[in-house]
């Protein structure tokens, strides 16, 4: 458990009030525990103090308060990535930080840190243009970016990250910085993909796109098909065109009135689809896969960018999960067959959801120069959720261990910060990164977090002969409780 400094008492805590606009809250404080609470109910995040910022100003003052006290900060926008609870410091909210403006001639949007995808999309689309949206819009932009975003047309297009203009952030002594390829360009660099270990980041400006012309959705078949669906698709993905995204999902539906009534309690497999181009050869490129197998019901076609939602079909309400995932190289003959013992048919697994979604194409260079996004050179990433309640809560490390185990093969050494899920030591949550990366993320944070303020989440740790001292207390890194995924750094 990491060691540190907290505020002394009401007096402190009014210096805080003072010097900030948004509200402040105690455990004890009506509106804590719903300030706290993450999209992922199985996460139940414990601070000493939840913030509420107005904007960069506040997160200014803020952070400036923390550091008089050696208190460490984490920051949630909506908590969708929420895998590892927050355990003591200062949580700061930025869910009220919801700046939004498009500038439809340049085709760039700005968004505060609270902005979600939904309002980017609804927003733009009265333009006529896109943003690069992951699978759900209910997410932060902010979060999803830095840890790379996988957008629904990512190998069209790349990841989110890689059309970012602007970042503006608050460093660890309360600066404010303005980063781009041109001004603090490492930095640029290095949060582009890097999730929050440098710094809170409160705006960010970056690239929209043409919305015209779109054909995506999902089929859906029997789970009992399985074998031929992915034989299918593991024989149609090297012909794809870099406009054609898709992915295939195992997934064993509960009995809830919000799954369609023919798919309810069923397993099934959604092959899922997205293509902008012309309409007609997009129906085309799919009929491989629609002549795979029977299928249950059919939902591609023309759509507007306003409708991603219904691609993946995510949760729209908080639910408690699990996830793991993790990139692969290839997909031959024996990774598909491992994929089958553990979700094909006849298999009873507590996996809700283990999507295997084809990378490449535009996701495989960065348009805008180096960074660290994980990712690029894997050819799939897979990603596993189960519903995280008791019994069966208990058997979900082992599972998803068995599953990355018998995939292990094909497996790439990486992982996409994004889809990482928990992590389980200091080591395992800087697997998103590479040794030259890791690197120059330490280097970067002895120079801007020399205190390691920033220990929540996917970040890494100091360099070993720079590790901080906290009220003479060494900070074991190690073990320290945080906060995964998206919740850190503005989901």
């Amino acid at each position: 458990m990491q060691s540190h400094a907290s505020f002394s008492g009401n007096a402190s805590i009014s210096e805080l009030q003072l010097s900030v606009r948004g509200p402040v809250f105690t455990p004890a404080d009506p509106g804590f525990q719903s300030e706290v609470a993450a999209f992922n109910l199985s996460t139940e995040h414990k601070p000493d103090l939840a913030f509420g910022a107005l904007d960069a100003e506040d997160v200014s003052a803020a952070i400036r308060w923390a550091a008089e006290r050696g208190m460490p900060v984490a920051v949630q926008s909506t908590g969708h990535g929420a895998t590892n609870a927050i355990e003591g410091g200062m949580l700061i909210s930025t869910r009220r930080m919801l700046e939004l403006s498009i500038d439809p001639l340049e085709k760039t949007a700005r968004v505060g840190a609270g902005v979600r995808w939904k309002a980017v999309v609804e927003l733009a689309a009265t333009f006529g243009l896109m943003g690069l949206c992951g699978s759900t819009t209910d997410v932060g932009v902010v979060g999803y970016t830095l840890g790379g975003g996988l957008p629904i047309l990512g190998r069209k297009y790349g990841f989110a990250s890689d059309h970012v203009i602007a970042f503006e952030l608050v460093t660890s002594d309360g600066t404010q910085l303005r980063v781009t390829k041109d001004e603090n360009p490492e930095l640029f660099f290095l949060l582009r993909g890097g999730k929050g270990n440098l710094g809170i980041v409160t705006a960010m400006e970056f690239h929209l796109f043409p919305a015209a012309d779109l054909y995506a959705g999902g089929v859906y078949f029997d789970g009992g098909h399985a074998p031929e669906v992915l034989e299918a698709f593991r024989e149609w993905v090297p012909s794809l065109p870099a406009e054609a995204s898709a992915s295939l999902a195992f997934l064993r539906l509960p009995e809830m009135e919000m799954i369609p009534e023919p798919l309810r309690g069923k397993f099934v497999i959604h092959l899922r689809y997205a293509y902008q181009g012309d309409l007609a050869a997009a129906a085309e490129l799919l009929e491989p896969m629609r002549r795979s197998a029977p299928f249950m019901m059919d939902a591609t076609g023309p759509l507007e960018a306003s409708q991603f939602d219904t691609v993946h079909q995510d949760p729209d309400q908080p639910v408690p999960v699990r996830e793991r995932g993790f990139l692969l190289d290839r997909l031959d003959e024996e990774a598909s067959e491992a994929i089958l013992r553990h979700f094909g048919p006849g298999v009873e697994s507590p996996v809700l959801l283990a999507e295997l979604r084809l990378l490449g194409g535009a996701l495989a260079k960065s348009s805008e120069g180096e960074d660290i996004v994980g990712g690029r050179d894997a050819a799939f990433s897979f990603y596993m959720v189960a519903i995280a309640a008791p019994p069966v809560v208990g058997v979900l490390p082992a599972v998803f261990d068995a599953v990355h185990a018998d995939l292990r093969p094909a497996a790439n050494a990486g992982t996409f910060v994004n889809l990482h899920g928990h992590f389980v030591d200091a080591e395992d949550r800087e697997r998103a990164w590479g040794p030259s990366a890791r690197e120059r993320l330490k280097k970067a944070k002895a120079e801007l977090d020399p205190k390691n303020m920033f220990s929540f989440g996917h970040v890494v740790g100091l360099p070993v002969a720079e590790q901080p001292v906290v009220m003479d207390q060494a900070v074991l890194l190690d073990d320290v409780v945080t906060a995964g995924g998206d919740a850190v750094l503005n989901s």
